[in-house]
């Protein structure tokens, strides 16, 4: 097999959207019982996606809002990212939108490895205030891949990481690509 790539991923958004119970059904695979807020953690996990074995660190950030300043640590040696929201508050989605336009602003207008994730599809259908149609045009007017998922759902939980991997090796190769040069 392969040697292991290190990817490193930011999971951005609102608080209390869920970043923190996805990013802990992806590594331990649980679902948190009660609402803790996180300051930072680092959460790392090893796992086989196709041939490749991949070393995920993903950094769970405390949440932020319009005035929230994105630490510098955030913009080097990352990989990806993951801006969530929850489909039950319109708010964490003008939010996102605003943190994608931090991540341009600091990193510029580059091929950018992210996934938009709208959180708590378990809600009740009354509850939702952001429609699927709107994440989608959100994610495609940024580039990014997009998915609805519920944090207890494991399967949807894997997807998202499995999904910023991918992601990541399509920038990756895109990159790659442009940089070739032919000789006649």
């Amino acid at each position: 097999m392969p040697p292991v790539k290190h990817r490193k991923v930011v999971m951005l958004g609102y608080p209390s959207v869920g970043k923190s119970s996805l990013a802990l059904q992806f590594v331990k695979g649980d679902f948190p019982k009660e609402y803790e807020p996180t300051i930072e953690n680092t959460w790392s996990k090893t796992f086989v996606l196709g041939n490749d074995e991949f070393e995920l660190d993903v950094v769970d950030t405390a949440g932020q809002d319009e005035y929230s300043l994105i630490p510098q640590s955030f913009f080097f040696g990352i990989h990806g990212y993951i801006v969530v929201y929850s489909v039950a508050c319109s708010r964490s989605f003008q939010i996102a939108t605003g943190l994608h336009r931090t991540l341009v602003d600091r990193k510029g207008k580059c091929l950018m490895p992210i996934v938009l994730v709208g959180n708590k599809t378990d809600l009740p259908p009354h509850n939702r205030q952001v429609k699927t149609e709107e994440g989608k045009k959100l994610a495609d007017s940024w580039g990014a891949a997009f998915l609805e998922v519920s944090a207890k759902d494991p399967e949807r939980s894997k997807l998202i990481f499995t999904k910023i991997i991918e992601e990541i090796d399509r920038v990756e190769r895109s990159f790659c690509e442009e940089k070739k040069c032919s000789m006649m």
